[in-house]
């Protein structure tokens, strides 16, 4: 696992200067601990920082083809690495260290940038071709490993984090007015957007080719059609399952370094453990975390999990300084992010790298078989479909508005009247939802926003590209393009790398993907019953019934008490600072409204409080410790930068 970064120069005669590949490494050293590769020649500099797990002694990068004349820097795992490479010595191919890195780059010659189609594993990869002035930057098909790109009128750059192409070009930081739009609507930013106008996100399963200043994006994968094949009986279905599950757990398990699992005690990560300890030797190592708070104390469900399968089990209680944490962890988010339960995630992360460094995740199994609860919750709230559209439309436009905004079910009325697709992006989005009853946004920003992307669009066009599916299917391929790369594992990469802790997930599995998503809906979701078919494979597997049928929370955090307790007095010390409210971005009155709510107990904000809070701390730990940042809202009211 590393970090990668580089540049090219549009002009051919520009020399590349180390130094500068130097600075962008070390703005991600986290990442890599272990080692520095730096290659600057001609007008191209790459670079990448390492975080050794196999091949400790031999596989430093950048790492070359026979003749040097191909480089490559490589971010992930191969797992049928070995494989590959018997094929390509079989072809001619001469190999000098045993890493999966070189296989990528032998692939590179036989095949170019359709080498992709033959990897198994998490990635992100920049190629520079000498022969050709060409530079191919690829990222893997579900978006585990991220890459992000810029370019200016003189020079194409790229990193692994936004981090080292601000350190070298700050002139590219512009915020972005409308992804920061996105943010409020999702608590997260979505590909190809970052908080930055002029520099992008790489989408999962997409190519770039770099060649004399021309920039061409491709998408080589995507999900494949839903509910294309008909298991004979449940029974086959689950050993296929089961089959394909255990392949992905067990080619994750090859590693030259410690390695463990992240263990909530959920379905997903159980299911994953108990996979993983039949096919290890010795016991596998497990780690969880929990609470004093025994209504978000998950670790007796991880406990039970581990005694079942006789792991060396790691298990924390922390009480974290929720204020230092929040602060540390701000100085280092690139972009605002809001699901709070990053904190938990770090700290579990930070548990496992005392033993390990390499550890397996249960990420990925929501999104393939339905685990979320607003899919039930969507569905259920579908007793108005029976209504012509004309009438809700009506409701919604004419009487809603006249409702009193402290009327119980104020919202929930609302969005009960929305077709089915709609209903179900009101539910995820926060901003939109609350505006319609208090006003948080500024006047100033969202006149800055207006006539701009309805955030919602591109949500509607995933839901469109599988118009022809069930809507369950169709709500999975959503969150799969979006929620799962934009949220979780955004989530799971920044956290783990943050304690330099390398996370696979066995679930995103390419092949095992293919595999559920061509499952009939009613496999995964079944009379309001979320993972139908992955909890039969969990009780085929030994996970403990308790296990199974628990409520489900991931890895939670008492963000509602820390809110009224620990928060109280900061949260409104924060966010009606007169620096706050000067960026431009909020209404204070609506902030006020929001605070006196939740502290009476009235309703519960915490998670729009978090991210409220999140993002002026992302302002000023981040953006400021970098550069005076002035906001769009600021710039349209004449305060200039």
């Amino acid at each position: 696992m590393c970090g990668i970064a580089g540049f090219v120069h549009n002009d051919s005669d520009a020399l590349a200067d180390p130094g500068v590949v130097h600075a962008m490494c070390e703005a991600i050293v986290h990442r890599g601990p272990d080692d520095e590769g730096v290659y600057a020649k001609g007008p191209v500099g790459l670079g990448m920082r390492r975080l050794s797990i196999i091949d400790l002694s031999g596989g430093h990068q950048p790492i070359y083809n026979e003749d040097k004349s191909v480089w490559i820097v490589f971010n992930g795992e191969i797992y049928n690495f070995p494989e590959l490479r018997s094929q390509l010595e079989g072809r001619g191919h001469r190999f000098y260290t045993n890493t999966d890195t070189e296989v990528i780059l032998h692939l590179y010659e036989d095949f170019g940038a359709g080498c992709v189609e033959d990897l198994r594993g998490m990635f992100a990869f920049a190629i520079y071709d000498e022969r050709k002035r060409r530079l191919l930057l690829a990222r893997d098909r579900l978006g585990i490993k991220p890459l992000h790109y810029a370019q200016s009128d003189e020079t194409f750059f790229f990193g692994s984090e936004i981090k080292s192409i601000l350190t070298v070009a700050p002139e590219l930081g512009e915020l972005d007015d409308h992804a920061l739009l996105e943010y409020f609507t999702w608590s997260y930013i979505p590909d190809p957007l970052t908080a930055f106008k002029n520099i992008h996100k790489l989408p999962p399963g997409h190519l770039l080719e770099w060649s004399d200043g021309h920039v061409e994006t491709r998408r080589y994968w995507d999900v494949p059609a839903y509910g294309t094949v008909e298991p004979q009986s449940e029974e086959e279905c689950i050993e296929a399952l089961e089959r394909v599950l255990a392949e992905a757990v067990r080619i994750r398990l090859i590693a030259d370094v410690p390695l463990g699992a992240l263990l909530s005690g959920g379905v997903d990560s159980s299911t994953i453990v108990a996979l993983m300890a039949r096919s290890s030797s010795r016991p596998v190592k497990t780690f969880t975390i929990g609470f004093s708070r025994n209504d978000f104390n998950e670790a007796h469900y991880a406990r039970l999990v581990a005694e079942r399968f006789k792991t060396e089990h790691h298990e924390l209680v922390v009480e974290p300084d929720i204020r230092e944490t929040l602060y540390r962890l701000t100085e280092s988010l690139e972009e605002p992010f809001g699901d709070s339960s990053m904190i938990p995630t770090y700290h579990v992360s930070r548990l496992a790298r005392q033993h390990v460094t390499v550890a397996l995740s249960g990420d990925g199994g929501d999104e393939l078989f339905a685990g979320y609860d607003r899919y039930a919750v969507n569905f259920r709230r579908g007793h108005l479909d029976f209504l012509p559209e004309w009438a809700r439309r009506q409701y919604r436009k004419r009487l809603h508005p006249l409702l009193p905004h402290s009327l119980p079910g104020y919202a929930y009325s609302y969005n009960a009247a929305l077709p089915w697709p709609e209903r179900y992006l009101d539910s995820v989005s926060f901003f939109p939802s609350i505006e319609r009853r208090v006003p948080v946004l500024s006047g100033d920003f969202r006149e800055t926003v207006k006539g701009g992307p309805d955030p919602s669009d591109r949500f509607r066009a995933y839901l469109n590209r599988a118009s022809e599916q069930d809507p369950v299917s169709r709500l999975l391929y959503l969150d799969t393009k979006t929620y799962l790369p934009g949220d979780i594992l955004t989530k799971v990469d920044r956290m783990s790398m943050a304690c330099s802790l390398e996370a696979r997930v066995p679930l995103l599995d390419h092949l095992f993907v293919e595999h559920a998503t061509r499952l009939p809906a009613r496999l995964k979701f079944r009379e309001d019953q979320q993972k139908y078919i992955l909890k039969r494979l969990a009780e085929r597997a030994g996970v403990p019934k308790e296990a199974i049928n628990r409520p489900k929370q991931g890895f939670a955090l008492p963000l509602v008490h820390w809110m009224r307790n620990e928060l109280k007095e900061e949260l409104p010390a924060i966010l009606l600072d007169p620096k706050t409210l000067q960026r431009g971005y909020f209404s204070a009155r609506g902030i006020r409204i929001l605070l006196n709510e939740h502290q009476r107990g009235r309703r519960n904000h915490s998670s729009l409080l978090w991210m409220l809070l999140v993002f002026e701390l992302w302002h000023r730990n981040f953006l400021e410790a970098r550069r005076p940042v002035i906001s769009p809202a600021q710039v349209s009211m004449g305060l200039g930068r």
